[in-house]
């Protein structure tokens, strides 16, 4: 336990703290352009960041991982809070933490296992498209300065690792570029023209909305797209930290720790939020492994807000623009044009379609469900094929040799393989290299079965394994002196 402790908190001390400080400084920009489009207050957004950060740090179960409020999570809110107000966001943000937990509870995190390798990818370069896109209404068309500024700080990230590794390169870019812009007085857009901020920290609230069922019956159904949306981006999110940093997580751990950070931000003032990939992505490349790394951003977070509150403000948009195009960049999984190439054509089209529809709808589930539901109409098509081989024949007996997976979608194949015309004779049905997987399955064989006693055939089942035996024998209402059923 020691142990843990230990690595997970202090073995990259200086690494965490820096990369933190950087962290700490791309969430401002980002917090206040979600909280815009909520439609609350900027601190709103701040206060959700500053509390998912500090409290994810110490219960969440993947470390080096940024939590805090999201794009994804801010476009579900917008209606609730234009028809309610922020008082019933609150009162969400607290039941989406509820829900979150429970799902935690009840080991949500299993379905990871169902989102194939070609959503993930598209997940990913989605986000990468989502993140450059998000950044060019503040470089695109407003001045000659802003386009220098973002070149130099894109400049300043790539080639100054290579001579300085012991500073985040991003550090040193708000920094350096933050104070040319104050004393040549620059007329650059700034993190000030984004929204206001109060020098004040959150306070303890309860959410003065009537503890009704009208109440729940109105946020209820945004909590649970909230915390849908929000368990199903920081366990993707988790999982490519996991590839990133060669290390394993508990998926259900944080499932359990967003929430109760949702529940703690709603009661604190602060919106629902969940990992950022953005944030994560260059905590890691700023050399943050720890949890460290996600308290420090926190509070730092907090410390400029309140302390450092007037110069903040004064940080050029174009230095955070080119920290975020970098961040783009190095999420962007530049081996996918390999993989179209050389991946199965409907793997390469469920990439391609999450990609599309996230970019399209802004909307990280909608992309992730649609990949896994086509992905699952892909696979089902491919394991529908079934063979039904005429294996041997002598006078008056036939074998069918069948082959494959029988169920639902391949039960038209395995009647129509059948010639019904046969009459008076011995028919062996042979499931050895076959399964029977469902009802559909079974009615299929009653069906085939059925059809050939008509005839005045004599039909025997063989080869059925133990599962398939146990389903035909509870279901199948041919088992008779005429049709006999064996197994292996």
């Amino acid at each position: 336990m020691l142990e843990k402790i230990k690595k997970d908190w202090f073995s990259n001390i200086r690494g965490d703290t820096l990369a933190g400080i950087v962290v700490a400084l791309a969430l401002i920009p980002e917090a206040i352009a979600f909280s815009i489009i909520a439609g609350v207050d900027p601190m709103v957004g701040l206060y959700a960041s500053f509390c998912i950060a500090v409290i994810i740090a110490f219960i969440g179960g993947r470390p080096g991982m940024i939590s805090g409020a999201t794009g994804a999570m801010a476009l579900l809110m917008v209606p609730l809070v234009k028809e309610h107000g922020v008082n019933y966001l609150l009162a969400a943000t607290i039941l989406t933490g509820v829900i979150q937990v429970i799902f935690g509870a009840f080991k949500i995190a299993k379905i990871m296992k169902f989102i194939p390798r070609a959503v993930m990818i598209g997940f990913v370069n989605s986000l990468a498209i989502l993140i450059f896109m998000a950044q060019v209404p503040h470089f695109m068309g407003i001045s000659t300065m802003t386009y220098i500024f973002v070149a130099i700080t894109l400049a300043i990230v790539y080639v100054v690792p290579r001579f300085l590794k012991s500073i985040p390169a991003p550090l040193i870019a708000i920094i350096v570029l933050t104070a040319i812009a104050i004393f040549t007085n620059s007329e650059l857009r700034t993190v000030g023209d984004l929204g206001t901020i109060t020098q004040s920290l959150p306070s303890f609230l309860i959410p003065e909305v009537p503890f009704s069922l009208e109440t729940l019956s109105i946020i209820f159904p945004y909590s649970i797209a909230l915390a849908i949306v929000g368990l199903l981006e920081s366990l993707l999110t988790s999982s490519i930290v996991d590839d990133m940093t060669g290390t394993e997580s508990s998926k259900n751990k944080e499932s359990r720790g967003q929430g109760v950070a949702n529940i703690m931000t709603g009661f604190f003032g602060g919106m629902a939020g969940c990992a950022m990939i953005g944030q994560s992505v260059i905590n890691v490349k700023s050399g943050g492994r720890g949890r460290l790394s996600s308290l420090v951003s926190g509070l730092f977070l907090i410390f400029l807000i309140i302390v450092l509150g007037d110069l903040v403000v004064q940080i050029p948009m174009p230095v955070l623009v080119g920290i975020m195009i970098m961040v783009s960049i190095g999420t962007f999984d530049w081996s996918s044009f390999t993989y179209l190439r050389k991946a199965p054509k409907s793997d390469a089209a469920v990439m391609l379609i999450t990609v599309g529809i996230v970019v399209a709808t802004h909307d990280l589930s909608k992309g992730v469900i649609a990949g896994v539901i086509l992905s699952a109409i892909f696979f089902v098509a491919k394991i529908s094929k079934i063979q039904v081989i005429i294996r041997k024949q002598e006078y008056k007996k036939i074998y069918f040799n069948v082959r494959g997976q029988l169920f639902f979608a391949s039960v038209d194949e395995f009647i129509n393989s059948f010639d019904f015309s046969i009459e008076s004779t011995n028919l062996l049905i042979d499931f050895t290299n076959a399964h029977i997987w469902d009802d559909s399955a079974v009615g299929a064989i009653d069906k085939v079965v059925l059809k050939y006693r008509e005839k005045g055939n004599i039909v025997t089942i063989n080869g059925l394994n133990p599962y398939s035996k146990k389903l035909v024998e509870k279901m199948a209402v041919y088992n008779d002196s005429n049709a006999k059923l064996k197994t292996h």
